[in-house]
């Protein structure tokens, strides 16, 4: 096992021995039985076949189109090669977050990410299987690793984990620090350059009446700057009072793991906006 696998292991790991101390791992507000499932597979599917079979078959497509490029950037500066997994995958797993919230039928992989009316890191692999398998970013990370970047990878995945698992737990790690006056102008930078649990917690906040929610943006993954520089960021150091998706139908195990081979969405349903009238038919 590699030492970027057994380091990813241990910021998971980590995070959720601190969710099991402090908030109940197994145990989370509202809760069904589906949760856990859904969440189980999602995360066995892409880290045990989705993602390394995408690496590898990106890297072979790759090789078949441009042999005489493999490990071209081999030699490239360290930091020239991370703004280019930055862009080739952070940027673009920013575009595909947000095509999620704006098409309906990309919405329908993507809603069983927001179905939990809690926050974990039990959520962050959670989606509909096709989902990832779709994600321009990783094919695309294929590609670069075939260029000769995969010693860079080993160590961005590693920061992009850290920073989107802490994103995502319920133990609000920028909370106390936004309670330190002298922190605020540090807080002010980090905020607005990666993803933190403030303002993520608001992109998955349930109802859009409240103010900490911004359900159509904050996007971010590793970098919450993308939200910045194209409008759709929301900054208020505050956190949702509840969690998940209001005004819609509920969904079924099969369709949130498999949509559309199992189950399927009705034409009405649109579903990227939690404001919408409740106007659509139950999903069958």
């Amino acid at each position: 096992m590699s030492a970027s696998t057994l380091a990813i292991l241990a910021i998971y790991l980590g995070f959720a021995l601190l969710e099991l101390w402090r908030s109940n791992l197994f145990a989370k507000p509202e809760q069904t039985r589906d949760d856990g499932i859904v969440e189980a597979v999602s995360i066995i599917a892409l880290l045990g076949l989705t993602q390394p079979a995408i690496l590898f078959a990106s890297a072979a497509l790759a090789k078949l189109v441009a042999p005489e490029y493999a490990g071209a950037l081999a030699g490239l500066n360290v930091f020239a090669a991370i703004a280019l997994f930055l862009i080739f995958d952070d940027l673009m797993q920013y575009w595909w977050h947000r095509a999620a919230h704006t098409f309906p039928w990309l919405y329908n992989l993507h809603r069983p990410h927001h179905n939990a009316r809690y926050m974990s890191v039990r959520l962050v692999y959670r989606n509909n299987l096709f989902y990832y398998a779709m994600m321009p970013g990783i094919w695309l990370s294929g590609v670069l690793i075939y260029l000769g970047l995969g010693w860079v990878y080993a160590g961005y995945i590693v920061v992009k984990l850290a920073v989107i698992t802490g994103a995502h737990s319920d133990l609000a790690w920028d909370r106390p620090l936004y309670r330190i006056a002298w922190l605020s102008p540090v807080m002010w930078l980090v905020e607005r350059t990666i993803s933190t649990p403030a303002t993520h917690h608001a992109h998955h906040g349930r109802h859009a009446s409240d103010p900490a929610v911004h359900y159509k943006g904050n996007y971010g993954n590793l970098l919450f700057f993308w939200d910045v520089l194209f409008g759709t960021a929301r900054i208020t150091r505050t956190y949702p009072t509840s969690y998940g998706v209001e005004n819609l139908p509920a969904t079924s195990l099969g369709e949130q793991l498999a949509w559309p081979i199992f189950g399927r969405i009705p034409r009405e349903e649109t579903a990227p906006e939690p404001v919408a009238e409740a106007t659509v038919r139950s999903a069958v």
